[in-house]
């Protein structure tokens, strides 16, 4: 609560979810909602799962539920089956968590430990055909437009650390970007005058403490191994596996695959966007 708000008159801020409980804690008492959770994290909260999850939308579940429960037993695991890779949890801001942490009990504190936060209650779930150095600079972008650019470094450091992941999916990384990237991390989680500024960071710290290898193998054998940053991408027909199907002449968006049933297609790599729509439906 404010004493100075609408009107110049004593206001109190909520959100829908906080005003959603109210009638539950009416009905049953502060001790019964308390007595759900966790010792910091009372309650329940409301997640929104979405990303590569088979059941995708809102659900309601108490503090202290385990990653594994929500994404696999509520999410209902990955769609079409694929290696789970990691979740993004809290909105733009927040971190990627991985496999090794599914265990991880949800609630402000374990979140925020791992690198991650609470946030908004997001929940985006993403597969081994998911590439962490995209997925850092997708949120990257995203919050270089919501920046109000009043302090230096939220407003610059955005903006360099968008040229350093431009140049990492182009191929033009060196070591020194991932030197470069973490030392303006950590300015803006000092320096921000927000919390905006301040959390900025986390897609990318996080990213780059469990993803690592994934950043290497964009500097040093400039290749993305998840098959989506497109200049360091290049698919090809292992002949021995080609049964002819058709299936990736019918997807290729560009005209760019060649063959008749039955028999050994062919790729024209002049052509060739390096989209993986091919990939995606090839049954060997």
């Amino acid at each position: 609560a404010t004493d100075r708000g609408l009107f110049d008159l004593p206001t109190v801020l909520n959100n829908v979810e906080s005003w959603a409980d109210v009638p539950w804690i009416v009905a049953r008492g502060g001790d019964a909602f308390a007595s759900m959770g966790t010792d910091r994290s009372k309650g329940t909260k409301a997640f929104c799962i979405s990303g590569k999850a088979k059941n995708t939308g809102l659900i309601e579940l108490e503090m202290g539920t385990s990653l594994r429960h929500i994404v696999f037993d509520v999410g209902g695991g990955v769609l079409k089956d694929r290696p789970f890779k990691a979740v993004q949890t809290g909105g733009p801001s927040g971190g990627c968590v991985p496999e090794s942490l599914l265990d991880l009990p949800v609630d402000y504190e374990q979140l925020t430990e791992a690198g991650s936060m609470m946030g908004s209650g997001g929940m985006i779930v993403m597969d081994d055909r998911t590439c962490m150095v995209d997925v850092a600079r997708f949120f990257l972008a995203f919050l270089e437009e919501e920046s109000c650019g009043k302090c230096v470094p939220c407003r610059e450091g955005l903006q360099q650390m968008l040229h350093l992941f431009d140049d990492l999916i182009a191929g033009r990384g060196t070591d020194a970007h991932l030197d470069r990237i973490e030392r303006l991390a950590h300015g803006m989680q000092l320096g921000s005058l927000c919390e905006l500024g301040k959390s900025a960071p986390n897609p990318v710290l996080s990213t780059l403490k469990y993803f690592r290898d994934e950043y290497e193998a964009h500097v040093q054998d400039k290749a993305c191994p998840a098959g989506v940053c497109r200049a360091l991408t290049a698919y090809e027909i292992v002949d021995e596996l080609c049964d002819g199907c058709h299936v990736c002449f019918k997807a290729c968006p560009v005209g760019a695959i060649s063959g008749t049933i039955k028999e050994l297609h062919t790729i024209d790599m002049a052509v060739c966007i390096s989209c993986g729509a091919c990939f995606e439906v090839c049954p060997t």
